[in-house]
């Protein structure tokens, strides 16, 4: 079974390669249920943290618009 630790500074991108194996770990049938369970809690966990990572990504995204006088100017995206 790979490794459960997790660093709370990893990238996105590391947290969803470590879910996509722990998925697939749990698909597997050959894995023991205490194990299955402790897979399925760090599953979670990276769920929440993937999730909270997509947000505060989603909120720094701004948007360029022209204000009525043509001057470009920056809005928060919604």
């Amino acid at each position: 079974m790979p490794e459960t630790n997790q660093n709370n500074s990893a990238s996105f991108e590391t947290k969803l390669q470590r879910l996509e194996a722990v998925v697939k770990a749990l698909e597997d049938s050959s894995t023991a249920l205490d194990d299955s369970l402790k897979l399925f809690e760090e599953g979670v966990g990276l769920v929440r943290e993937c999730s909270k990572m997509l947000d505060d990504a989603q909120k720094k995204v701004k948007r360029l618009t022209r204000n009525e006088n043509g001057e470009i100017v920056e809005e928060d995206m919604d």
